[in-house]
């Protein structure tokens, strides 16, 4: 919406701001303004000048030497090569000094031999987008009316010592495609009075009803439709202060019927259409629906094929307008029209915008239909446009206006209390504060003894319809820069990461940075993936797709390491032998064979090692990838999580593992140890089909490990005391795990051993069958004192005592 500066304060009074200013007032206020152009681009000296005479140069063919009046009393002499330059015209000079745009000087010259003091100009040398002229002066010079006053200064004839601003509005802000609408949100941000123009209509005794007749037969998609009629118009140009609104607002001058129309459409919102009423058969008009087959020649000559969706003006027969989109050919006003009859109405915005969709056809009258116009302006702009074309057209207005409606529209009403609107804003704002607020918006309301304000919402703020957009009003026309800064509390602060989101954040961080590589894939797989390591699936039936893309993607995934293991192959495929990847996302799970209600949904982490874990130097062999490093993967998210304390492992062997070289992960719960997940190598059966060298994979839960997660850093004092270190090598069954070794040192030697570790496992014949060794390093430690070697001689017996009590462990010598 290009709005005028100087239109603009025909309505209110813009005294004291600068279009700059009023740009920055109405930003803060909520409704952005794009730019600010001026409409001078750099025109200075020209005046209005009247060509007396009109002489062919003597030496050159496409030249005419005229004589100029401007005003001052001497006639100057201009050479001219336009062609429609004539005797007798009203025309813009540039005299000697003047500046056109581009920093173009006007000097005094000699053309052909024959002195020129001056210049008549065209639209284009004075800056105007002549696309927006009447197509009779967008060729040569500009031909001004001759109501014109010589040596007037053309910014003031042409009105382009004006600015303009450029509104970006946001579609609930339809208001402002207005003049009237600009000048009431100007009002309420300065808080001066919206002057509103003249509906006032001289009409003759003939009544309107006896020309004209009006009917709706789509009731849904029209509920206002009304009509005026005026009789004996001379159709012409507009003159220039008509002509100059239009070309401010970006919309091309036709003639002064059409340019009415356009005009009242600009200041009050509501577009109108004007047909030639000798055109219309019995001034009949019936508002429907179009029939299948139905076409229409529109005003810019193209034949449209009409759908029965979309809404049509009938001459009780035969189509001859698009409600709200385009008028027809048929009936359209030329200068031979001499009856109007003159439409305003208020058709359905869903239906105007699937027409002017479908059609291709957005004008500046669907553009605000779209968007739901405000029906309080149906009469007052028809009254409006009937008075200007009885002015400018020289037309009679008959009396009356025929109309059919559904009903007048009563204003929403809306509830809000003082303490909810101080409450949402964060202000202690009084109750003559918001009224003063309300009555600047011109909202009347009443005011209830508990502060209650009941707000009858004027139809033209269609877009409050809640207590929250009465709030909007409030903040805005306080002014958000008042508004004080509060810091954002509450359990969940938007913005924030929630727990879960953080931890996942945090994983991809530190596993990134360990040299993984992060994958996502589809959550949509095939059938036989879902069957793969049932242990993860929990033995719970995959959710089908409705309608999926393909069968390779037909139902919902139930594990995260069969998307992996596709990763890994077509990486392999591609030569890329070596892999470190995870994935962080959702798995599906439902135990019903015919889906009832909403699957499970459970977030998962996922990693697998194949390959070599470093390549080979020229002085070092390369290494492969084994259970310990995803061991160790896990151990750095458990660290991430705070919980390496809680989580256990135990020899598992499920299905598509590896039965010997695979762990459950086990984590301490208020209940007990749960499984959350496996970590091992692929079974060999699995390997060979998907082609990969040994692969390790590892699969956990995370939703148990969101609440069980401990972000709090605990910080110890650096030990003051030396510490005593015991080794041992105990000799026992393969079957004995060394974590229920070193469990058990744990558990005897209590808070004196400060670490234990595994440091060799050796097996071999003199060990005997079924037998090994494992070395075992203890720390002791006192946090108050030095340890005697008496005490740790004595509680490192026990620990030994109880091992070889509990396995029957040999202590090796």
């Amino acid at each position: 919406m290009n709005v005028s500066y100087q239109w603009l304060n025909k309505y209110i009074d813009l005294s004291g701001y600068t279009a700059e200013e009023l740009a920055e007032k109405m930003t803060r206020g909520g409704i952005e303004i794009d730019s600010v152009e001026s409409r001078n681009k750099g025109v200075t000296g020209v005046v209005v000048g009247y060509v007396k005479s009109k002489e062919k140069h003597p030496d050159a063919d496409k030249l005419n030497v005229c004589k100029v009046d401007v005003g001052t009393g001497e006639e100057l002499q201009i050479v001219c090569g336009a062609k429609n330059v004539d005797a007798g015209q009203l025309v813009p000079v540039a005299v000697i000094g003047a500046k056109l745009p581009g920093d173009f000087n006007i000097k005094r010259a000699k053309l052909r031999g024959v002195e020129s003091q001056g210049m008549i100009c065209s639209a284009k040398e004075l800056g105007l987008n002549d696309k927006l002229l009447p197509k009779e002066q967008q060729e040569g010079i500009l031909v001004l009316p001759a109501t014109t006053t010589i040596g007037a200064p053309i910014g003031e004839v042409l009105g382009i010592n004006d600015e303009v601003l450029e509104l970006d509005l946001t579609p609930n802000r339809s208001d402002c495609l207005s003049m009237l609408g600009v000048a009431y949100e100007i009002g309420a941000l300065t808080g001066r009075e919206v002057r509103l123009p003249d509906t006032s209509v001289n009409h003759t005794p003939v009544r309107t009803d006896s020309l004209v007749s009006v009917s709706i037969s789509a009731a849904e998609q029209c509920s206002h439709y009304s009509a005026r009629y005026i009789k004996g118009v001379k159709v012409g140009p507009s003159p220039l202060w008509l002509q100059n609104r239009l070309i401010a607002a970006g919309v091309r001058p036709i003639n002064n019927v059409v340019d009415v129309t356009n005009f009242v459409m600009l200041e009050y919102g509501q577009p109108l259409h004007a047909f030639d009423a000798d055109r219309v058969p019995g001034g009949r008009i019936d508002v429907r629906l179009a029939k299948a087959g139905e076409t229409l020649v529109t005003l810019d000559d193209q034949e449209r094929r009409l759908e029965p969706h979309m809404l049509v003006i009938t001459d009780g027969n035969q189509p001859i307008a698009l409600a709200g989109v385009m008028g027809g050919a048929s009936t359209e006003v030329t200068g031979k029209t001499v009856n109007i009859l003159l439409e305003s109405a208020k058709f359905d915005g869903g239906t105007v915008r699937k027409t002017s969709r479908q059609l291709g056809l957005r004008s500046e009258s669907s553009i605000r239909f779209e968007k739901e116009v405000d029906p309080a302006r149906v009469i007052p702009a028809l009254d409006r446009a009937a008075a200007l074309i009885a002015e400018l057209a020289e037309g009679l207005v008959t009396e009356g206006i025929v109309e059919v409606s559904s009903g007048l529209v009563q204003p929403a009403k809306v509830d809000v209390s003082l303490d909810k609107i101080n409450g949402y804003l964060g202000t202690e704002l009084s109750r003559l504060e918001v009224q003063t607020i309300f009555g600047r918006l011109h909202f009347e309301y009443e005011l209830s003894d508990s502060n209650v304000f009941s707000v009858h919402v004027p139809t033209r703020r269609g877009d409050i319809t809640r207590s929250v957009d009465l709030i909007e009003e409030v903040a805005r026309l306080h002014g958000y820069d008042n508004i004080p800064t509060t810091l954002i509390h509450g359990d969940v602060v938007p913005g924030s990461l929630s727990k879960p989101q953080a931890i996942r954040r945090e994983l991809r961080k530190r596993l990134t940075d360990a040299g993984l590589h992060e994958v996502v894939s589809y959550s949509f797989t095939g059938p036989g993936r879902t069957k793969l390591f049932p242990a993860l699936a929990m033995d719970t039936n995959p959710v089908r797709l409705a309608m999926p893309m393909s069968e390779d993607r037909s139902v919902l995934r139930t594990t995260l390491i069969a998307q992996l293991l596709e990763t890994a192959a077509y990486n392999r495929n591609r030569k890329n032998e070596s892999a470190a990847i995870f994935e962080i996302g959702s798995v599906f799970h439902t135990d019903e064979a015919q889906l009832t209600r909403l699957p499970q949904e459970k977030h998962r982490f996922a990693a697998l090692l194949t390959g070599n874990r470093t390549e080979a130097q020229w002085n070092a062999k390369a290494v492969q990838v084994d259970f310990y490093d995803a061991k160790g993967i896990l151990e750095t998210v458990f660290g991430v999580l705070g919980l390496t304390a809680s989580v256990s492992y135990e020899a598992a062997q499920p299905e598509h593992f590896h039965p010997g070289r695979t762990a459950a992960v086990l984590i301490d719960t208020p209940h007990g140890p749960e499984v959350i997940g496996y970590v091992g190598q692929l079974h060999p059966a699995l390997q060979l089909e998907a082609d990969l060298a040994d692969t390790y994979v590892l699969e956990i839960g995370l939703d148990l490990l969101y609440e069980l997660a401990d972000s709090e850093i605990e910080y110890k004092v650096l030990p003051r005391y030396p510490a005593m270190q015991r080794d041992i090598a105990v000799v026992v069954d393969q079957a004995v795990a060394a974590a229920k070794l070193t469990g058990t040192a744990w558990d005897i030697a209590g808070e004196l051993l400060e670490s234990v570790r595994v440091f060799d496992v050796f097996t071999g014949e003199k060990l005997g069958a079924g037998k090994k060794s494992v070395a075992i390093s203890l720390v002791y430690r006192h946090g108050e004192r030095t340890l005697t070697d008496e005490e740790v001689t004595e509680l490192h017996g026990k620990v030994v005592f109880q091992l070889e009590q509990s396995f029957a462990a040999e202590l090796r010598k």
